[in-house]
């Protein structure tokens, strides 16, 4: 069984097609016109050993925050079409993760309940022209249509640039585990009540 997604998305703000493959290599080709986004999310293919490849346009001129919220819109789409009916997944994932000083716990589970917790307070947000605070919409996107629940806690972390770092560093390994099959499984899903 394959798990791949492709996803376009056209609004009058932003202009996406991302590919995703869950069983790839963490090969990656990624220009979405932000390029701390280009590097966060290449970690985050990286780590999480799957194959991404995004283009994007979007009104950057005015901010970066319709670009941002909707590659996390069309992440979280590829993640749910990718996963199917989820059958023989582990369903959980957790990565706790240090980039020099900063030190990031991500937590997945992936249940059809989408939830965010992200506990991330930073002294100083901005990395070069971007601010990490806008990762919070990224991810609050993301969970929306992956219907996942996400928990993102920084328990340490000064540089804004290592604390973005962690952090996608470590949903990457999450999201790896948490998809990962569970060959206990036999194929059936990871619950309880038979349904995700």
């Amino acid at each position: 069984m394959e798990r791949r997604a492709t996803i376009k998305r056209k609004t009058k703000e932003t202009d996406i097609q991302l590919e995703l493959n869950l069983d790839g290599n963490g090969r990656y080709e990624i220009d979405t016109g932000i390029p701390f986004m280009d590097h966060m999310l290449g970690l985050f293919a990286a780590h999480g050993f799957l194959d991404l490849q995004i283009t994007a346009k979007g009104d950057t001129e005015i901010d970066y925050h319709h670009t941002v919220e909707d590659l996390g819109i069309c992440l979280g789409k590829a993640l749910e079409d990718a996963l199917g009916e989820k059958k023989g997944i582990r369903r959980f994932g957790e990565s706790t993760l240090p980039m020099d000083e900063a030190l990031a716990r991500v937590v997945i589970d992936i249940s059809n309940r989408p939830a965010l917790s992200h506990r991330v307070s930073a002294a100083e947000s901005k990395t070069g022209n971007f601010d990490i605070n806008l990762i919070r919409e990224f991810f609050r996107a993301m969970v929306n249509y992956s219907g996942m629940t996400l928990h993102i806690d920084l328990i340490s972390g000064d540089d804004p640039h290592h604390i973005a770092e962690a952090i996608f560093k470590a949903f990457g390994r999450a999201l790896d585990k948490a998809v990962s099959v569970e060959s206990r499984l036999q194929g059936s899903v990871p619950s309880t009540k038979g349904v995700l």
